[in-house]
């Protein structure tokens, strides 16, 4: 119970990493505000956090809208009293060849992987502050903002702004001594839902590049068994053992790193 008595915002809750992050947390002790905009993934995120004992509570939210933003810190102080940890983890993956790729889907990674992340940061941060007591920002990134990936390259460039963003966001917090820290999770290939989501043109240039043209979907374990040491895809429970292990004063000397956790990717 290493977050007994804090309180956590998760975007991006309703499944994958979010979802095993807010149960996590909750097993940990936290109270979580889990948002995201699947409603029904949502709630039954809610209701596995209260059904193992849990404090949670759940709201739509779309990570782009800076007023909903505002609604959402309001309505974790008025649930909780506090807010001690943020997890910004909603964001979307899309594959597409720069050539191919238009401004609109440009535009959509860069609204909800990037700016999501600011805005969460910029309202979590007065909150934090206003208890006294510190906290922890915990921004998701990719082993896709540590190196390129031809067919990703919206997506690296989302995910790189989310590491450099949260480094210099760090110094700005430890310049203010205000106790918060911020650090990036870096997954690797992970078994989640995302890869469902990720549209075609993306993945057929990766399967090309992994040596299996023609492939119209991959597997996150296709994906991983080409390219990881360890073979094989991790899961999302990997992922939140890292964050939990951000969001606790286990980590509390470390601030502007980033945690890989890749299977050995990108070693």
């Amino acid at each position: 119970m290493k977050l007994e008595g804090k309180v956590a915002i998760v975007t991006g809750g309703a499944s994958g990493i979010g979802r095993a992050a807010a149960l996590r947390l909750a097993a940990d002790g936290a109270a979580v505000m889990v948002t995201d905009i699947d409603d029904a993934g949502g709630a039954e995120t809610r209701r596995m956090i209260e059904a193992a004992g849990g404090k949670a509570a759940y709201r739509h939210q779309d990570v782009v809208e800076e007023g909903r933003w505002k609604e959402i810190v309001g309505d974790t102080l008025a649930a909780f009293g506090r807010l001690d940890i943020l997890v910004n983890n909603a964001g979307i993956g899309s594959g597409q060849l720069v050539t191919e790729m238009s401004l609109e889907a440009w535009n959509r990674q860069i609204a909800i992987n990037l700016t999501g992340v600011f805005l969460g940061c910029k309202h979590a941060i007065p909150a934090m502050r206003a208890g006294a007591r510190g906290g922890s920002i915990v921004n998701i990134s990719s082993v896709a903002g540590l190196e390129g990936s031809a067919g990703l390259a919206g997506y690296c460039a989302t995910k790189g702004g989310v590491r450099l963003f949260t480094k210099a966001l760090a110094k700005e917090c430890a310049a203010a001594r205000d106790g918060i820290r911020v650090n990036s999770v870096h997954p690797g290939i992970i078994d989640t839902p995302i890869w469902t989501k990720i549209d075609e043109g993306g993945l057929s240039s990766a399967s090309e590049a992994l040596g299996q043209p023609g492939a119209n979907m991959l597997s996150a374990d296709m994906v991983a068994a080409a390219g990881t040491p360890m073979g094989h895809a991790g899961t999302a429970e990997d992922i939140a053992a890292g964050i939990a292990f951000l969001a606790s004063d286990d980590s509390k000397y470390m601030t502007g790193s980033e945690v890989v956790i890749d299977g050995g990717w990108s070693a």
